[in-house]
């Protein structure tokens, strides 16, 4: 289990899952750095809770923001843990529309940089870091959970930059893992399936329904509570590592 004394970034710390998981991790004593580009929800937030949360504006994508929230979180204490949960763009397009034309280069590499790129980008300067500290008991020097998604193993007509960049992070998640196995640090993530965040929610009652009524059991949207349930568990838990674990309620996409 994390320790109620430890320091953790949540990067998309202030929207959807991420404030799910900040949440817990404050509740559960944790020193908390909100990593986000959401400045008024971002400040509400650690505002809320309080001494043990601060927010520091980060673009993921790029190395001194990154490095910033590092050392902020530093100023805390030990930083162990790491929630890698942004977002921040997505396109609906096909690779080839209708009418003949190829979907923008600038999309697809767009969506590649801030997922797939952000997430390597905070997971090789935290691990760097990690890599300062004194180990545990165990070994340990941290642990750090990125997020995936469904959609990298059964992405929707429309979704091609989504699913790559989903398909890269787990295809990161063992490479990444055993890649920092030499200095105590694990590395797992999450692939949730259709959650009930902020964004979410803006498609309107109809389709909420729609994307609740394709989960086998329970046959609802996911809460991001429980989200957060499971990247604390994989944060604690000492012999999970390299692992990708679906959080979905069975669900399962076929071609449309």
């Amino acid at each position: 289990m994390i320790t109620s004394d430890s320091v953790a970034i949540v990067t998309g710390g202030a929207g959807g899952l991420g404030e799910a998981v900040s949440r817990r991790l404050h509740a559960s004593g944790n020193f908390v750095v909100v990593a986000d580009l959401a400045d008024e929800r971002a400040s509400q937030l650690s505002d809320e809770l309080g001494a043990r949360v601060r927010y520091v504006r980060t673009d993921v994508t790029d190395s001194t923001s990154v490095e910033a929230c590092i050392a902020a979180a530093a100023d805390f204490g030990e930083l162990r843990h790491v929630v890698i949960s942004h977002g921040g763009f997505g396109v609906a397009e096909r690779i080839v529309s209708r009418d003949g034309a190829a979907a923008p280069l600038e999309n697809f590499s767009k969506t590649i940089d801030i997922y797939l790129g952000g997430t390597y980008n905070v997971l090789r300067l935290a691990a760097a870091h990690m890599a300062t500290l004194d180990p545990d008991e165990h070994g340990e020097r941290g642990s750090i959970v990125c997020t995936a998604s469904i959609a990298a193993y059964e992405g929707q007509i429309g979704q091609a930059p989504y699913a790559a960049a989903k398909a890269g992070i787990v295809g990161l998640t063992l490479a990444g893992a055993r890649d920092l196995s030499s200095i105590g640090v694990r590395v797992n993530s999450i692939a949730p399936g259709t959650m009930r965040t902020p964004t979410m929610e803006s498609v309107g009652d109809d389709a909420l329904k729609h994307f609740a009524s394709t989960v086998p059991f329970p046959k609802r949207l996911g809460d991001p509570d429980e989200y957060a349930d499971l990247a604390l568990f994989l944060l604690g838990n000492k012999y999970m590592n390299g692992e990708v674990v679906r959080i979905d309620g069975a669900q399962r996409f076929g071609p449309k």
